[in-house]
């Protein structure tokens, strides 16, 4: 009795632990990730990044005024002989000159190379938004996974729950069968070996279940302590189509839409090659002010002021073949682009078409692992009715039993495994949830 009543009580306690645990539903861990995700956030900094740098005057199309102040002094021992004959001389004379003023330069034309490069930089900033599409899909995708993962590793420990109370009630069986003369000492021994091998088995479960949830603190950005439970249900969307998820993927993916990006990259960068043969011309302008003082010489202070500003233009006439090498190498690397971008889609559209068929595989192992179920647990029950009555052995029970238990298990991890193939399936559609 007093076994009992200890055994009520700590059933009570964990059930109040366990009701005292929040309720992490789906959603709920998608909104905390979006929002608190390392990967995430780095990549939208560096989205912010792009976006500053997508600015005319980084593009060269705007004029640079510069600001300019230089001051000279110094002492010096002067002998001046003039033209007449005249000799002057003067230790330790001082002179001192002061130059400050603003200068203009700016670039008016330079074979368009400043509006190539400016929409180089607007594709620049497409592909941080790309990327951060990348991160946003692959950390969604991962704490679905690890979801599941967690729903499915609570649906192993209730069925090791499950076999530790066969085991627990056949030791019981056996230590009473034991106690009226009915069974051999050997058969109280296997009872309690296999009860312990159960035990073992739900501890190292336990443990997986605890290492996945720090995991799935983890990939939320929260505190490593925070405890919770997940659902118990996993929902397995049965009707994804091939051929829809083939031209989602074409449209939406990530790494296909970075291959294109890349490509008119590469053909902008050719733009600004090309504008090197191309003269640069330069409009610059300013207005300086000049003071100096000179202790010796026909003038003693010098002052001026005034606006300065003139045309310039280059060309480049012939600089060693470089500009041809130069545009024959952008070229390749626009060919390597188109190519990058066959092989992407070529790369994804296999993957999509593998994991469909394992997809549909998985799904029918879940029905067929289903009714499974239901038989081994029929044999199950079948078998503990003749064990209470004695016409069979133990060695039977735990077969039966271990047949039970593993029946699930397989029924279990089907469902866990279809719903990684949907996960990922979306995923490489560039649609994860």
């Amino acid at each position: 009795m007093l076994h009992k009543l200890t055994l009520l009580i700590i059933l009570c306690y964990l059930s109040a632990i366990g009701n005292a645990q929040e309720l992490l539903t789906i959603e709920q861990a998608v909104s905390i990730t979006l929002e608190n995700n390392f990967d995430i956030k780095i990549a939208k900094n560096n989205t912010r990044i792009d976006e500053q740098n997508r600015s005319l005057g980084n593009a060269g199309i705007l004029p640079r005024v510069t600001g300019n102040f230089t001051r000279n002094n110094s002492i010096q021992n002067s002998r001046q002989v003039r033209a007449d004959g005249q000799v002057q001389e003067l230790n330790n004379a001082k002179n001192d000159n002061m130059n400050y003023g603003v200068s203009l330069n700016w670039t008016i034309f330079d074979g368009f190379k400043m509006f190539a490069k400016y929409d180089q930089l607007k594709e620049i900033q497409k592909q941080g938004e790309a990327e951060v599409r990348y991160a946003i899909l692959t950390q969604v995708s991962e704490i679905i996974a690890t979801y599941y993962t967690l729903v499915q590793q609570q649906k192993m420990i209730r069925a090791l729950d499950t076999a530790i109370d066969l085991s627990q009630y056949r030791l019981t069986m056996a230590q009473n069968r034991f106690e009226i003369g009915k069974a051999a000492k050997l058969e109280v021994l296997n009872a309690q070996v296999d009860l312990n091998a159960d035990k073992t088995t739900l501890l190292q479960q336990q443990e997986q279940y605890a290492n996945s949830k720090t995991y799935m603190n983890q990939l939320m950005a929260r505190d490593l302590g925070i405890t919770f439970r997940v659902e118990d249900s996993v929902a397995i969307n049965d009707d994804l189509k091939l051929g829809e998820l083939l031209g989602t993927a074409e449209n939406q993916n990530p790494q296909i839409q970075l291959a294109v990006i890349n490509k008119r990259i590469s053909e902008y960068n050719l733009k600004q090659i090309k504008g090197e043969r191309y003269p640069i011309i330069s409009l610059n302008s300013g207005y300086n002010f000049n003071e100096s003082h000179s202790s010796l010489g026909f003038a003693t202070e010098n002052k001026g002021r005034g606006f300065n500003y003139g045309v310039s233009a280059s060309v480049n006439i012939f600089n060693g073949f470089l500009q041809n090498r130069n545009e024959k190498i952008a070229k390749i690397e626009i060919e390597n682009s188109e190519l990058q971008i066959g092989q992407q889609k070529q790369t994804i559209q296999s993957q999509i078409t593998s994991l469909f068929q394992t997809y549909i595989t998985n799904l029918d192992l879940v029905q067929l692992e289903r009714s499974n179920e239901e038989l081994a647990k029929e044999n199950l029950d079948i078998t503990f009715e003749k064990f209470k009555i004695g016409t069979i052995t133990t060695l039977e029970v735990r077969t039966a039993q271990l047949n039970y238990i593993n029946t699930m298990v397989r029924s279990y991890t089907a469902q866990y495994q279809a719903k990684l193939s949907e996960i990922r399936l979306k995923e490489l559609a560039g649609n994860a949830f």
